[in-house]
């Protein structure tokens, strides 16, 4: 398993792990939580505030939790309604 060793590289992924878990209590997909996280790496590499080597393990990582659904908790607690508006059928 690729592992953060950096602390500014974990405090970034603690930042995108709890900006995209805000987005999913807001009924934000995986799709859209990609792109956000696609913005925010980006903006990284524009920085070049990281050790390429620890934006790529930050990038991998992020891709990982992006894609596992268990990385998320569903507005108010429910992981059925996970994505998915009250709204929505």
């Amino acid at each position: 398993m690729t592992s953060l060793q950096h602390p500014e590289a974990i405090r970034h992924f603690q930042a995108l792990c709890d900006a995209c878990q805000e987005l999913t209590s807001r009924y934000h997909g995986p799709s859209e939580l990609r792109l956000y996280a696609d913005g925010y790496l980006h903006a990284l590499r524009r920085t070049g505030d990281l050790d390429p080597r620890e934006l790529s393990k930050l990038e991998t990582l992020i891709e990982r939790w992006i894609l596992d659904p268990s990385s998320f908790i569903g507005p108010d607690g429910d992981v059925s309604a996970l994505y998915r508006h009250p709204n929505q059928y």
